[in-house]
């Protein structure tokens, strides 16, 4: 949360990638932080997915992350 803050604050476009579980403390963060970052959300878990399911992830979620960068 950190990076996308100073990011945004050095006028770069960000997104922060979570999973849905991380939904409620990214946003906690966000308002300690008085930011309000662009962020995606994937299902949970991460850890236990194959090369494959991430690859999935990654395809099914790209125009997200490049809409929410332009927008």
């Amino acid at each position: 949360m950190h990076d996308i803050v100073d990011l945004e604050a050095r006028g770069l476009p960000g997104v922060y990638l979570a999973t849905v579980e991380f939904e409620d403390g990214g946003a906690a963060q966000a308002r300690a932080l008085g930011a309000d970052p662009a962020a995606i959300f994937v299902p949970h878990p991460i850890q236990d997915r194959t090369d494959e399911e991430m690859q999935a992830l990654a395809d099914a979620t790209a125009e997200q992350i490049v809409a929410a960068l332009v927008a």
